[in-house]
């Protein structure tokens, strides 16, 4: 998953209002109401039928380290979806979403000015505009160097420019090597 991606979920998990179910049989009784069949909750997290069965009777009580994470996905994917769609839908009308960062920024700027990249720890305010675009780009399967261009324009109008206070001869500001990234609506 991309750092983009991977940064969209720990936000959406955060506004969890409720912890998702903490055992095994309680995930696979979530996971089935949600799909409806074993052989389909087995498809999803890559396992036989017989399995399912296995988790859900609670004849078998610890799955292998990587089914286990499978099924924590699968159950966190699903968990709580009209919280996480009332969060996005709030920060991309009124509240926006918040940056936060340690990366290295380039630019392209004019000439007698350094356009060196260097590392800078940011935490930006981005407009509810931003997140809208973040979120329609995820939504439509955006890489991840997408994405990133989304919150690059956003740095450069919000910090960069100071909403078109200074540094108006900037141009193309990139998000490279991105040491962490984190997101906040």
């Amino acid at each position: 998953m991309a750092e983009i991606d991977d940064a969209i979920e720990r936000a959406d998990r955060e506004a969890f209002t409720r912890q998702p179910p903490k055992t095994l049989q309680a995930r696979i009784n979530f996971l089935m109401k949600q799909l409806k069949t074993t052989r389909a909750v087995a498809q999803e997290i890559g396992v036989s039928q017989r399995s399912v069965e296995r988790y859900r009777k609670g004849e078998r009580k610890h799955p292998p380290q990587a089914i286990a994470e499978r099924i924590d996905a699968a159950v966190r994917q699903r968990w709580q979806p009209q919280v996480r769609k009332r969060r996005q839908r709030q920060a991309a009308t009124t509240g926006g979403i918040t940056v936060e960062t340690r990366a290295r920024f380039g630019y392209t700027a004019p000439v007698g000015t350094t356009d060196d990249g260097r590392f800078r720890r940011l935490t930006v305010h981005l407009p509810p505009a931003y997140a809208q675009r973040l979120f329609n780009a995820r939504d439509t399967g955006a890489s991840d160097q997408q994405m990133r261009a989304i919150i690059a324009e956003g740095f450069k109008e919000i910090y960069f420019q100071d909403g078109g206070a200074r540094a108006m001869d900037l141009s193309d500001v990139t998000l490279n090597d991105i040491d962490y990234l984190d997101l906040d609506y």
